[in-house]
């Protein structure tokens, strides 16, 4: 009984390890959701999910949305990019769209066209600020402007 609860846990283990791959050539339309990571060689037309890593090979390419953890790219973006933490763009990635990442790194001559929000950023500066403070600026009782202001 214990024998078998085991190869069906190295099992699980093995499915995690491995990479998902679309090969070169290949065009997928539709939505992906996997748990594990990807490398696209190929052509997706849709949303991939996964809670792991994306790669985005030099041929590859994705029209969609991609929500994962961290994500790289060689290839073509194009559409709504939502991630957890890094997004590393190499020197031949060509990204357009929405971007909301946690960090974010660009290699000189990849192409960047997007809005871009970085999450992880705000939370560090939310939280180093004081809560239920407020700061109030008066102008001067006098009926003129201070020098440099209009009225």
């Amino acid at each position: 009984m214990f024998s078998s609860d085991k190869k069906t846990g190295k099992m699980a283990t093995e499915t995690m390890s491995q990479q998902n791959t679309i090969a070169k050539g290949t065009t997928i339309t539709g939505d992906i959701i996997s748990d594990g990571d990807f490398r696209i060689e190929g052509s997706v037309q849709g949303n991939v999910k996964t809670p792991g890593k994306v790669v985005i090979g030099k041929t590859g390419i994705i029209n969609g949305t991609l929500k994962s953890a961290n994500a790289d790219v060689e290839g073509k973006f194009s559409g709504k990019l939502m991630l957890t933490d890094t997004l590393s763009l190499r020197s031949t990635a060509h990204v357009e769209g929405e971007v909301e990442v946690g960090k974010l790194a660009v290699e000189p001559g990849a192409t960047f066209n997007a809005t871009c929000v970085m999450k992880g950023a705000l939370k560090e500066l939310n939280n180093g600020s004081r809560t239920g403070q407020q700061t109030t600026i008066q102008r001067p009782a006098t009926g003129q402007p201070e020098k440099g202001q209009s009225a």
